[in-house]
């Protein structure tokens, strides 16, 4: 192949045509969640559920934060090397490395704060505490599977992985309530290793093989790995703070409270769901704008993008303050007012639109901008929490909704920032801001 005509196909190489399993894989891992929460508490009770809440909700603020950055700093680099024909293995070398010393330094940790996880936050269970090692265990080659299926333009991958991970935890939820078996320990296990079944169906297929190449050093699969982990700590938090807010003030008596918390958070996020699917639709699009540099063509992508997230923030809104809470009812037997599920239906909404703005700052290099403006989301949130209301649920809501503002604004002023800069997006950027979901 010639020089030129590498040139030619570079601007497809990072994100090919056929991303509709990304879809379909967000929408079944969507899907499932919800089902696995319906049958979890069908099995334990609204109660007995609630260790399972505070594990599910610490896991996905924890794992996407710290390894969602190596899987887009991974992508990134891989698509990097396969435009130039160069084999990427050192590459995933050096990140499995990283990867594993992250996943080391969390379980330390966790063991560290293993009896104030056990006995504050997952209700005594000592297996709840296990699961969630476990878990950092499981999801560390999963997002190192996802970065090498994203980086080699092999997205069909990438719809399996989401899919099986949910699949499989739903599907053992559902075998262990049909036994019968009422075990915390089962069911908080069944969230920690679902990942591993997913690494295991698309190693068969040979989806994360790669070819030998030059050396990599860390410099190049690590440029912006700082700010980007800064930035998914702080907007995995975010996006999973109100559950573990409630759990945390809430007074041990409050168990089903915070479970029907963890239920209204799960609906209010079902247009940040939709959002995605959308997004993985209008992928090729944007990605071939980025990679050709056109500034113009590429804030006409933007707009399109943000004028349909902005309809589906509205309408989830709205349709939380006129149907949530019987659709509450319906899938989770209510616990939860309209002023609840409408904040944070808006909360959510709000998230949904700063994390658009978000993804956008960083294909126009704006990697630091992006985790300065989670951090000060994270901040706004632990503030207005602490000291606007007595009221457990109100103070939490308010939290979240003044959080998603804050990150938000900062985006919107680093975008117009970015563009006034003059900066071009590229493609390698445009992949780190595609999977910038915390």
């Amino acid at each position: 192949m010639s020089e030129g005509q590498n040139i030619q196909e570079t601007p497809k190489a990072p994100l090919p045509e056929g991303t509709v399993p990304v879809g379909i894989g967000l929408l079944i891992s969507g899907l499932a969640a919800y089902i696995f929460f319906k049958v979890g508490q069908m099995a334990l009770g609204k109660e007995g559920f609630k260790p399972i809440v505070a594990l599910w909700f610490t896991s996905f603020a924890l794992i996407p934060g710290f390894f969602m950055p190596v899987e887009q700093e991974l992508g990134r680099a891989l698509a990097h090397r396969r435009a130039l024909n160069h084999g990427g293995r050192p590459v995933v070398r050096r990140m499995v490395m990283l990867t594993s010393g992250i996943a080391a330094l969390l379980i330390l940790v966790a063991l560290g704060a293993s009896q104030w996880l056990t006995n504050d936050m997952f209700e005594g269970y000592g297996i709840v505490t296990v699961a969630l090692i476990l878990g950092f265990c499981a999801y560390a080659p999963m997002h190192v599977a996802r970065g090498i299926a994203s980086g080699s333009g092999r997205f069909t991958a990438y719809g399996i992985i989401m899919g099986i991970d949910g699949l499989m935890r739903t599907g053992t939820c559902i075998l262990l309530w049909a036994l019968g078996v009422t075990s915390v320990g089962a069911y908080a296990l069944a969230v920690a290793l679902s990942p591993l079944a997913a690494v295991l169906v698309v190693a068969a297929r040979g989806d994360i093989t790669t070819e030998d190449g030059p050396p990599a050093s860390f410099s190049e699969v690590t440029p912006n790995l700082g700010w980007l982990i800064l930035g998914s700590i702080m907007g995995a938090a975010l996006v999973n703070a109100g559950p573990l807010g409630v759990d945390i003030l809430a007074h041990s008596d409050d168990a089903a409270r915070v479970t029907a918390f963890g239920n209204g958070v799960l609906l209010s996020r079902i247009p940040l769901f939709l959002f995605q699917a959308v997004q993985a639709a209008l992928l090729p699009r944007l990605a071939r704008l980025a990679a050709k540099g056109d500034l113009d063509e590429f804030k006409q992508g933007l707009t399109l993008l943000l004028k349909i997230v902005l309809a589906v923030a509205v309408l989830g809104t709205v349709g939380s303050l006129v149907l949530g809470p019987p659709i509450l009812d319906i899938m989770y037997e209510g616990g939860l007012d309209r002023r609840t599920l409408t904040l944070l239906a808006l909360a959510s909404g709000l998230y949904m639109l700063a994390l658009a703005i978000a993804q956008a700052v960083i294909a126009l290099q704006g990697h630091k901008y992006v985790a300065i403006g989670w951090l000060s989301a994270m901040v706004s949130f632990l503030v207005v929490t602490a000291f606007s209301s007595n009221d457990l649920f109100l103070r939490v809501e308010l939290g979240l909704v003044a959080g998603s503002t804050a990150a938000l604004i900062v985006f919107s002023y680093a975008l117009r920032a970015r563009m006034q800069a003059g900066a071009i997006p590229d493609a390698e950027s445009m992949i780190d801001g595609i999977l910038d979901n915390p």
